[in-house]
């Protein structure tokens, strides 16, 4: 069953059985047809039908933005951000794409000879609940701009999300949503010429695995457990209101916060104390009040799971210097919690924390903080922060992930590409990297 249910109050928002495999099958020969039409098309009419769908957003930015709110339970300021991001996409690749995308000559022995980029067909998306506009659009405009056709696969719990934004697509684009199980997720991944697929690991491994089977280009975005690095000459204050900011916005629910705050020893007091300060002015509440900052989690299970894998922690040697506690009431709340001196055997040094808890660990000096950063299965991103730019850029190329921000918290910037490396996957999205990653890169030679 998909079904949207308000993170607060627990009232059902939105719900609709799956559909049968072969409403699917119909809805996809559908589907492959109007692809076939639309990447008959040259470039700028297909963005002219993107940039159209921006325009749509933007008039019903207010209206997405609580709907996410409810479902997701994000703060409201937050939603609003991903709505603003998503319309952002949109006009950024309207711009570059028929630049990126025109065919490129190449001087050979040939009297003609071009690369051009061509699109692989249907593109099968799994989509996460946490950011249910921004990481189908993420996906989806890169590869309608190519050509493709687009096919969505929506997490259960944000089914009326979902079901507003393709009211808004509508059928201008060859772009839409799937209402599958997870079976029938599997037999159409056989069908579509290529996955993306955006969550946890475990589920990311499977997927990849049905699809490597069946020789489909598959782009993985997983989890990630980012290092925040301060070393000892870093801007103390600086760095502990974005370890804050980046740690506990959208109720630690991101995949690219920083979860693991590798300090040296030289100002780990300092930095705690001053961290620990920003950690007590955020307030619980009601995401759609403006005063809140901590928000609610999105399920009551993933508040259980980060509970016991702080408990675990503890058990095993972690200092608890705030949080740590179920909140009484409604909504899955969970206070920002902090772990200090996290010890190898605890589930958080190698697991992904997917909520409101910070774990420290505790470097001597620059390189261990490094070598503590790698030791760890995910490779997403990752932030140094030291006055001195060329030692930091020196330790950012020993890092092993997909980013590397300097005296600033991991974020997405649409002009760089976003993707890790190890547990983290593989592929990119965002940039003209994200643009190429769907296209058949055709290579042609006239004698």
């Amino acid at each position: 069953m998909f079904r949207s249910i308000n993170v607060v109050s627990g009232e059902v928002l939105f719900e609709r059985e799956p559909q049968t495999w072969q409403a699917f099958f119909k809805q996809f020969h559908h589907l492959r047809v109007k692809q076939q039409e639309y990447a008959s098309l040259s470039v700028p009419p297909r963005t002219a039908l993107l940039s159209k769908l921006a325009d749509k957003l933007s008039c019903h930015r207010e209206r997405l933005a609580e709907m996410i709110c409810e479902e997701v339970g994000r703060c409201l300021r937050e939603c609003l951000a991903e709505l603003d991001k998503s319309i952002e996409l949109i006009r950024y690749y309207v711009r570059l794409a028929p630049e990126l995308l025109a065919h490129k000559t190449i001087a050979t022995q040939a009297s003609l000879s071009q690369v051009r980029f061509e699109p692989l067909g249907v593109v099968l998306a799994v989509m996460p609940w946490n950011y249910p506009v921004w990481q189908v659009l993420r996906f989806a405009v890169p590869a309608l701009c190519a050509g493709n056709a687009c096919v969505v696969k929506p997490a259960p719990s944000v089914a009326g999300v979902t079901a507003a934004l393709f009211e808004l697509v509508g059928d201008d684009l060859p772009f839409q949503a799937a209402w599958l199980t997870d079976n029938d997720t599997l037999k159409a991944i056989e069908v579509c010429d290529a996955l993306a697929f955006t969550g946890s690991t475990e589920t990311g491994r499977y997927l990849a695995a049905h699809a490597g089977w069946h020789l489909k280009k598959t782009v993985l975005e997983l989890g990630g457990s980012n290092a925040f690095i301060v070393m000892p000459d870093a801007d103390l204050e600086q760095a502990a209101k974005d370890a804050c900011y980046s740690r506990f916005r959208d109720a630690g629910q991101s995949c690219n916060a920083a979860k693991r705050i590798i300090v040296t020893e030289a100002v780990a007091e300092d930095f705690i104390t001053l961290f620990l300060s920003e950690c007590a002015k955020l307030k619980i509440g009601n995401p759609k009040h403006h005063e809140t900052s901590l928000a609610p989690l999105h399920r009551q299970d993933l508040r259980e799971r980060v509970h016991t894998q702080v408990e675990d922690a503890v058990k095993n040697g972690a200092e608890l210097l705030c949080g740590g506690y179920i909140e009484s009431g409604p909504g899955w709340f969970y206070p920002a919690t902090v772990l200090d001196k996290v010890t190898p055997e605890a589930r958080v040094y190698r697991e992904e924390v997917f909520g409101p808890v910070a774990v420290l660990l505790r470097a001597t000096d620059p390189e261990h903080a490094v070598e503590l950063a790698n030791d760890n299965p995910f490779g997403l991103g990752a932030s140094i922060y030291s006055a001195d730019e060329a030692a930091a850029w020196r330790y950012a190329e020993k890092l092993q992930t997909g980013a590397v921000y300097i005296n600033r918290h991991t974020s997405s910037d649409l002009r760089l590409p976003f993707g890790g490396v190890k547990a983290s996957g593989y592929g990119r999205e965002l940039s003209e990297f994200g643009l190429y990653e769907f296209v058949n890169v055709k290579s042609y030679w006239q004698k």
